[in-house]
């Protein structure tokens, strides 16, 4: 059972803070984060440390990432575990979310938060996400393209920073920082699986098993230069959490149907996936003041993600293919590249980097084990349903200087977008001959050529900032930024941000922005065929539609408007000698024309209307993108350290907190245009609502307990995942919600240095085997569903793992 595998655990970790007492402070571990290093994020100054910025800014180093644990070589997992204020759910049965999954930050939407490695823009991944809870309607970044091995340390900004980097950063700014080491290395093999009571089936399970492998080396180029090169490869069998099928009420009632009771013909958990990542991190001197640099990353993977079963005696099914029913299941190739080049160095007093920056995400979307029904017996079963891509490309300039205690940077940017998609196979899309069968492949038809993208754009950009002290005890940051669309025009961002040390070791600090984020051109360009549910809980297909299509126009679409928010942040930081630190930083975010996706359009009213009006059969449900609402997000987090000898290493202690509230303003109506199809419809109800509101937690708290000497490094974790709520508009007012409990999770992890290169780590997550709470009759879909995918706890439960460590 895995609660007996956490008592051996927690009693290594006591004996060894037990051990007795030779002061040692030499190990990783015993090292944590100084907050003396010097930031590079959120300021100019070249000085600045963590207490000492005028904004809150968290910084993670490699040892934090490589022993959060999370499932081998997963980036997003890490930071969820490390910081309250970032959220990574694990989705399942959500389309695209089953293979790239989006992060929040602040409780805001996955896009609203801007990524950067080494200081420069990341591209985001070209697949939005149209069937998640949990960043639905958006192009995130894809976290876990960017390797673990190649990191140095990350570092978080938690504030409005537009003015600085530009459009996006609404929620903050996470800023990779990659190895730069010119010598020795390290290869790392790790292998973990999950082994946990699955309360709905009454059974204890054992998969999910992982196998992580990484290497890196460097070496030194020329005089002060360096090469860092490295690979990783992932291999993860999946989970599932699903329970007994009851048979839906709506599926036929036959004898075939029936015998499918009581079997677990559904699935919720991850799907088999294979990573293969790799890195590299350059800079070679060509005179006394300049350098030349680059550095990029390639990320290549196969996933699998879980859809919905067809019932033998079906419409969706012909049982000359499967006589007992099937369970389609999406196959996603993801590609993902990033190249950046670029020179830097001194002018007399001024520093220089010019660099040029390329990223792409090429995503193909496939379908196995399906059928396109209205081809009959003779369809084919596997689809490729559609091509994604985005390109981004940069050109950066910016030069700084230090005037006194004043530093002073400008710089242009030139950017460039591209969005394309392309048809799937004619199959995935074609009306067969059989019309009372629905057309296109199960569980998302292909795109068609008509519902095929191909936008672009350039944006250009010019800024300053000056950062100044003033004394001892006042600092400030002033930004200004002018960012031009090619397609939204222009717009003027600014920020103020300052730090005031009242007393010794006490300080106030504030900040005031506006930022900007224009509609993503997937936003304005994206379609697909996805499955839904209708008013009475069946199972439709539904469409996508970009703003431009002439059938979401009739519906009431119009052109996207940028968002725009103002940010207000007020803080505290106190540092009392060299043992304990503690921040605590409140918020309020407003953000006006929040884009979303309305809620389904579904009904007889609506396929009668699309068939009459434009000529298209069996559209059963359609949405779009919409401004939806104007939004105030509220919260606070604290982040408080205790650093300690104790025994013969050193104990750190750290404590963080975070709390967000975000509360609808100003929605927008329902046209009149879909109000004379149907009085009935809604553009924007209570199901999207809760998606921008209430379905991530509010709160999430840490404490973390971390002591380390020479030969051992011991770790443990207590997480509060907050409570989250589930609101669901099946139609006909029919809208059941569920609110899910709070959830306590425990990780720990020791390991042991048999020599200055090698070690041995055994660890665990969620030791206790927590799960969120069922889900209601209402929400649980006949029995098969009985998690959801709200909780950031997920529903795979305990999961242990051994990782063995070579460096040199």
């Amino acid at each position: 059972m895995p609660r007996t595998y956490a008592a051996p655990l927690a009693v290594a970790i006591a004996a060894a803070l037990a051990l007795p007492a030779h002061a040692q402070d030499s190990s990783p571990a015993a090292n944590p984060t100084n907050l003396d290093t010097v930031l590079v994020t959120g300021t100019v100054a070249r000085d600045r440390t963590v207490l000492e910025s005028t904004v809150p800014v968290d910084v993670l180093t490699a040892e934090d990432i490589r022993k959060a644990g999370v499932l081998n070589g997963e980036l997003g997992s890490a930071l969820q575990a490390l910081l309250p204020s970032f959220n990574f759910p694990r989705q399942s049965n959500s389309g695209g979310a089953d293979h790239i999954r989006a992060a929040q930050l602040r409780g805001l939407s996955p896009n609203q938060v801007l990524v950067l490695v080494n200081g420069k823009r990341r591209h985001t991944s070209a697949l939005v996400n149209t069937d998640s809870k949990i960043g639905k309607g958006n192009t995130p970044v894809d976290f876990n393209a960017i390797p673990v091995s190649a990191i140095k340390r990350i570092e978080v900004l938690r504030d409005g920073a537009g003015a600085q980097y530009g459009s996006d950063a609404l929620a903050g700014v996470i800023n990779v920082i990659l190895e730069d080491a010119p010598e020795g290395g390290a290869v790392e093999v790790s292998y973990g699986l999950h082994h946990t009571d699955v309360e709905p089936i009454g059974q204890t399970i054992t998969d999910g098993q992982t196998g992580f492998f990484s290497g890196k080396v460097g070496t030194a180029l020329g005089d002060g230069g360096f090469l860092r090169v490295g690979v990783e490869y992932k291999e993860r069998n999946g989970t599932n959490r699903a329970g007994f099928d009851q048979i839906p009420f709506f599926e036929e009632q036959t004898p075939d149907n029936l015998a499918l009771a009581g079997k677990r013909n559904y699935y919720l958990g991850d799907g088999d996936s294979k990573d293969i990542n790799g890195w590299f991190n350059s800079e070679l001197p060509i005179s006394d003041s300049a350098s030349l640099y680059a550095f990029g990353t390639f990320h290549q993977s196969k996933t699998q993600g879980a859809n919905y079963f067809r019932y033998p005696d079906s419409v969706s099914t012909w049982r000359e293919i499967y006589p007992n029913g099937y369970r389609p299941v999406s196959l996603g190739e993801n590609q993902d590249t990033a190249l950046v080049a670029g020179v830097r160095g001194q002018w007399g007093e001024w520093d220089y980097d010019g660099s040029l920056n390329y990223g792409r995400n090429d995503f193909t979307y496939r379908l196995r084990n399906s059928l396109n029904a209205s081809l009959g017996p003779s369809s084919p079963t596997q689809f490729r349903v559609g091509d994604y891509e985005f390109q981004q490309a940069l050109f950066n300039f910016d030069i700084s200087r230090v005037f006194g205690d004043h530093t002073f940077a400008t710089g242009v940017e030139f950017r460039r977008e591209d969005y394309q998609t392309g048809a799937g196979d004619p199959a995935s899309y074609a009306t067969g001959p059989f019309i009372d069968r629905p057309t296109g492949s199960q569980a998302g038809g292909g795109l068609t050529p008509q519902d095929t993208a191909d936008l672009d754009r350039d944006v250009a950009s010019v800024y300053a900032s000056l950062s100044s002290r003033f004394g001892e005890k006042f600092y400030t940051d002033i930004s200004a930024r002018y960012e031009h669309y090619s397609d939204f025009g222009g717009e003027l961002t600014g920020k103020l941000a300052a730090r005031y040390e009242f007393a010794p070791a006490f300080a106030l600090r504030g900040s005031v922005s506006n930022n900007f984020r224009a509609p993503s051109l997937s936003q304005i360009g994206f379609e697909s065929t996805s499955t839904g549910y209708d008013a009475s809980g069946q199972l439709t297909q539904g469409r996508l539609l970009s703003v431009n299509n002439p059938i979401a126009r009739a519906l009431g679409a119009t052109d996207l408007d940028p968002e725009k928010s103002i940010n207000l942040s007020l803080g505290f930081t106190s540092r009392i000698g060299e043992h304990f630190d503690l921040s605590f930083d409140v918020f309020r975010i407003d953000i006006d024309d929040r884009i979303a996706i309305t809620e389904r359009i579904t009904g007889d009213a609506l396929t009668e209307f699309v068939l009459d009006n434009f000529g298209v059969p069996g559209v059963q449900s359609a949405g779009f993108f919409i401004n939806a609402a104007d939004t105030r997000t509220e919260g606070g987090e604290l982040v408080a350290n205790w650093r300690q000898g104790l025994g013969n290493g050193q104990l750190l202690l750290t404590g963080t907190w975070s709390y967000a509230k975000t509360e609808l303003k100003n929605v927008t109506a329902t046209p009149q245009a879909l109000l004379d199809i149907d009085p009935s419809y809604v553009l924007f109800g209570v199901e999207e609502s809760n998606t921008l509101t209430d379905a991530a937690p509010r709160t999430r708290a840490v404490f973390s307990a971390n002591w380390g000497n020479d030969n051992w490094s011991l770790l443990g974790r207590v997480s509060r995942h907050g409570s989250a709520k589930r609101v669901f508009n099946f139609g006909g007012g029919f809208e059941p919600e569920q609110t899910y409990g709070a959830e306590w999770q425990l990780d720990a992890e020791v390991e042991y240095r048999f020599s200055e290169r090698w070690s041995l780590a055994l660890g665990g997550l969620n030791l206790t085997d927590e799960y969120p709470d069922l889900s209601n009759q209402d929400i649980y879909y006949f029995g098969n569903l009985p998690y959801d995918v709200l909780s950031p706890i997920g529903s795979n439960g305990a999961y242990y793992y051994t990782r063995v460590r070579y460096s040199f």
